[in-house]
């Protein structure tokens, strides 16, 4: 019969048990979870079953880790999200809110830039930790987005983004993320990406502070390869 175990398909005998699935192809795991819920005991496993299988205090390996998001995903979905590489320029507020998402969801590769330190007055709102206060941003940053999913590949880049490195920054990325704070910083990255780069796609920022409604914000289309987010005010 045909089960599902750590979201690959396998084929099984009929009358198999969980315990005996278990020994046969991972022994050493303590949390059982049968079509989304956990058990506690044994029980023979019908066709179609899902059953997850970790050993807690264990990273589950890069390939089980692919399998369970391709489940989550779909297979073609999670083809292109693994092949993607994403630019975020600037690892603050917003770049390192991003920069979680986008590894919770498997992205191929990240490429973060950002010169700043972690500082006490970041922790209400950016996604770092109170050790980590003094810490470059981009290495704090790359920690915790390991500890999320160990298998991901990110390149930091500890400097500060002017127009003579935006080619070797984020030349090979095939999005680019403008996370910046600054009104100059963010036309100054916008204006040069978008005329030597024509090909690729750039994602930016304006009002997104929170001080309007939220229902203004919104992401509005302003060519075919530049999207706008924000409410343009805050």
């Amino acid at each position: 019969m045909l089960i599902y175990l750590n979201e690959k398909q396998l084929n099984v005998d009929n009358h198999l048990h969980l315990y005996e699935l278990r020994n046969t192809y991972k022994a050493n795991a303590d949390l059982l979870i049968v079509n989304g819920y956990p058990v506690n005991g044994d029980q023979m496993l019908s066709p179609g079953d899902h059953v997850i299988m970790i050993q807690r205090g264990k990273s589950p390996s890069a390939e089980e880790l692919e399998s369970l998001m391709m489940a989550r995903h779909t297979p073609g979905v999670q083809q292109k999200i693994k092949k993607g590489r994403v630019g975020i320029a600037g690892a603050g507020g917003l770049g390192s809110h991003v920069a979680i998402a986008l590894v919770r969801i498997g992205i191929g590769q990240l490429d973060i830039a950002d010169f700043d330190v972690v500082e006490p007055s970041n922790l209400n709102r950016q996604q770092y930790f109170i050790d980590q206060i003094g810490t470059p941003k981009v290495i704090a940053l790359k920690e915790n987005l390991l500890r999320i999913n160990p298998a991901s590949k990110i390149n930091i880049f500890n400097q500060k983004v002017v127009p003579e490195n935006i080619a070797e920054l984020f030349g090979e990325v095939d999005i680019l993320v403008e996370a910046f704070d600054r009104a100059d910083q963010k036309a100054m990255l916008t204006n040069y990406f978008l005329s030597n780069f024509p090909d690729k796609f750039l994602v930016a920022a304006s009002g997104v502070a929170g001080y309007e409604s939220s229902n203004t914000i919104q992401t509005t289309k302003i060519s075919e390869r530049f999207y706008l987010c924000g409410d343009g005010i805050s």
